[in-house]
């Protein structure tokens, strides 16, 4: 969330949280219209088309796989790096994009051939020796190095990789990826990763998915992390500290990785405590979790202001309470597993984990649903609340504002209202298990809805979702 940028609101701030690649349940067609829209010519476009961030993502290619091997010095806050992208071009191709921030690009090679490459800003214009034809797989390699810095959002929060007196809060949404790696850097672009990061002795590097190995020799540490199931590359992660490491196996068989800053164990304690009852919980309610690891980095980063939900393991700026863990584990389904195709929609992740709060506490002895409804609602048309509609914020400045949060969740509430609880949950598991590990929008939101409960909806959602201003007395 970057709400709070939990990345949950935060009340004073900001809303906001081996190369092997994994053969998902998405046609190959729409992962190749996932790549973007292609620019004139064979040029692959400079960004995905969104429109709040039109330079974010590259046309032209689907990134498969990236392996990403990395060391980090938190004393010196150097790092190098090596990016490998198994990737598929999606049009005949001369030249394609990377996005890149910072960092001083070293080696470039396309299928082990030495490639022409340029820097543009956040671009990374690559012009391989030979062209490459539609649907033809190729390998980039890109050595680099540097002291990584974060972006600066539109709404004046830090993302991307963040130094902290003893390593680096790494939270990439919505354009921070670029910061540490050459990336397809859009939601609409899903990967497979294997994330490799040498650190000193003493520190931990926690990261997506599964550890697959750790070692260490001369006095660095490196720790291999594999995350299969596809990610956006936002959802990435390697942040760098002096943790506390917990591990277990949930009854269900997730593997939990725990990495605590031992100034926020205490406290962090009884919340993480129940990462596996809240896992089960939301289970039941949304359908099978998605992945196979799940778990916390809690880090001691009192200048980042949120949490984000980084996919597999939520990434904290310090001790979460329950309603943060609640709500980045929801997103886990919703904004993980099902990704945006827009920013636009962001309501899609935001307002649903805002709505599994509402829920966890409806159902463990808080107060209900309608109870923090009403409460909302209650606030004058003046408030921010109202300020724009969460189905388009208008801006990437709003993305992380209150009505995309609480109005979002407002309008999940209204739905059940309407349709009644057993056909609102059975929409919520349709669209965790027909969208899992794919995309999902509000058209194609809105449209489940109808065909889930039988009734036009099309005056609800357009009240909630898109109308300007407070909505009449429900």
């Amino acid at each position: 969330m970057r709400q709070s940028r939990r990345k949950a609101p935060r009340p004073t701030t900001v809303l906001r949280r081996e190369v092997l690649t994994i053969t998902v349940p998405v046609a190959l067609a729409a992962l190749l219209a996932a790549a973007g829209p292609a620019s004139a010519g064979t040029g692959g476009a400079p960004g995905a088309g969104d429109p709040y961030f039109p330079l974010a993502g590259n046309g032209g290619y689907h990134v498969e796989h990236y392996g990403l091997t990395l060391r980090y010095d938190p004393t010196s806050r150097h790092l190098d790096g090596t990016a490998v992208l198994t990737a598929r071009a999606t049009q005949h191709l001369t030249r394609f994009d990377l996005d890149l921030n910072g960092l001083k690009v070293t080696g470039l090679t396309v299928d082990h051939v030495k490639a022409d490459h340029r820097r543009d800003g956040q671009e990374l214009v690559v012009t391989p020796r030979r062209a490459l034809h539609k649907g033809e797989e190729f390998r980039v390699t890109v050595t680099y190095s540097g002291t990584p810095k974060p972006v600066t959002d539109p709404d004046g929060s830090l993302d991307g990789w963040i130094p902290t007196d003893d390593g680096a809060f790494v939270a990439g949404e919505p354009q921070g990826a670029m910061t540490w790696f050459p990336a397809n850097n859009h939601p609409k672009d899903k990967s497979s990763y294997d994330i490799t990061v040498t650190v000193p002795v003493g520190h931990s590097a926690v990261s997506n998915g599964v550890l697959v190995g750790q070692r260490t020799a001369q006095g660095r540490t490196t720790f291999h992390w594999r995350q299969r199931e596809p990610m956006a590359a936002y959802l990435a992660t390697a942040t760098v500290g002096k943790f506390k490491v917990e591990q277990y196996t949930t009854r269900d068989g997730i593997r939990v990785y725990n990495a605590v800053d031992p100034r926020e164990a205490s406290e962090a304690a009884p919340v993480l405590k129940k990462l596996p009852s809240v896992l089960e919980w939301e289970s039941k309610l949304f359908g099978p979790y998605p992945f196979r690891a799940a778990g916390s980095i809690v880090d001691h980063a009192p200048d980042v202001g949120y949490a984000l939900e980084t996919q597999s393991r939520p990434l904290y700026d310090s001790a979460p309470d329950l309603s943060t863990l609640v709500h980045e584990n929801a997103h886990q389904w919703f904004g993980d597993s099902v990704s945006l195709t827009s920013w636009k929609d962001i309501w899609l992740n935001e307002g649903f984990a805002t709505y599994a709060e509402w829920l966890y506490s409806e159902q463990h002895g808080g107060d209900s649903a309608q109870k923090t409804f009403d409460a909302l609602y209650a606030r004058p048309a003046s408030d921010d609340l109202w300020a724009f509609p969460p189905g388009d914020p208008g801006s990437g400045e709003n993305i992380f504002g209150t009505p995309v949060y609480a109005r979002g969740a407002m309008a999940l509430h209204e739905l059940r209202t309407a349709v009644g609880d057993r056909t609102f949950f059975d929409i919520l598991r349709a669209w965790a298990g027909e969208h899992r590990y794919g995309h999902g929008t509000t058209a194609q939101f809105v449209r489940l809805a109808e065909r889930q409960s039988g009734k036009n909806l099309d005056r609800l959602f357009t009240t909630w979702l898109y109308a300007p201003g407070k909505p009449n007395n429900p």
